[in-house]
């Protein structure tokens, strides 16, 4: 949770293979926050230590209220490479476009079983972002790739920005596999999956990463 474990995991993940780190900036106790004095310190201690572009969330868990959580993306002193925007979230429009007249590129997570792909397709901000993480919020092994798929769909074209579909928990590497098939980027890490491919528990975000560097591999060979 400190600046100097994420710090430690992070380059532990880049050295397995991470081209791109993101995590949750956190207060002593284990709260996310959004305050610039949470914020800058744990940006630059990952930012020194990885050495890859560097992502953070900006969403409701962080901060409730959709005004404040403005305030705050406005009062950063040090800033990520790119911030995740929850589009299902009420503010999310005027979060993106704060982070977007700063610089900061944004990351627009779609979440399956919300209103986020619909919110999407008549987005102002949406033609502006870097990218579109579509979460797949199916823990069934079976299932998981065919709610990737009705995901996808419902995004469309997705205003012509990359889209990288990740899954959760039982559903994360069915949805990597297919993450592999469609698109040159695969993401994973704890706080997706707890367990590897072949259900052992996984040890570190590196491990992840190792693992899925393998499976993406495999799974464009085939």
């Amino acid at each position: 949770m400190s600046p100097e474990g994420l710090a430690r995991s992070a380059f532990a993940a880049v050295s397995a293979g991470a081209s791109e780190v993101h995590f949750r900036p956190r207060t002593p106790c284990g709260s996310g926050s959004l305050s610039p004095r949470v914020v800058g310190p744990a940006v630059e201690a990952v930012r020194t230590a990885a050495g890859v572009p560097v992502g953070v969330p900006a969403d409701a868990w962080a901060e409730p209220d959709p005004e404040r959580r403005v305030d705050r993306v406005r009062s950063w002193t040090v800033l990520p490479d790119l911030v995740s925007v929850d589009w299902h979230e009420d503010g999310a429009e005027e979060v993106a476009a704060a982070l977007l007249e700063r610089g900061v590129a944004v990351q627009a997570v779609i979440r399956s079983g919300t209103d986020a792909a619909r919110r999407f397709t008549v987005s102002r901000s949406a033609p502006a972002v870097r990218r579109v993480l579509a979460r797949v919020v199916d823990p069934g092994v079976a299932t998981a790739g065919d709610t990737a798929r009705s995901l996808l769909d419902g995004l469309g074209a997705a205003h012509g920005v990359p889209v990288l579909p990740h899954g959760m928990d039982g559903g994360a590497w069915p949805v990597l596999r297919l993450a592999a098939r469609t698109g040159p980027d695969v993401r994973t890490g704890l706080g997706d999956v707890l367990r590897l491919p072949d259900g052992r528990p996984a040890k570190s975000n590196a491990q992840l990463v190792t693992a899925a560097t393998r499976l993406a591999h495999a799974g464009r060979r085939a």
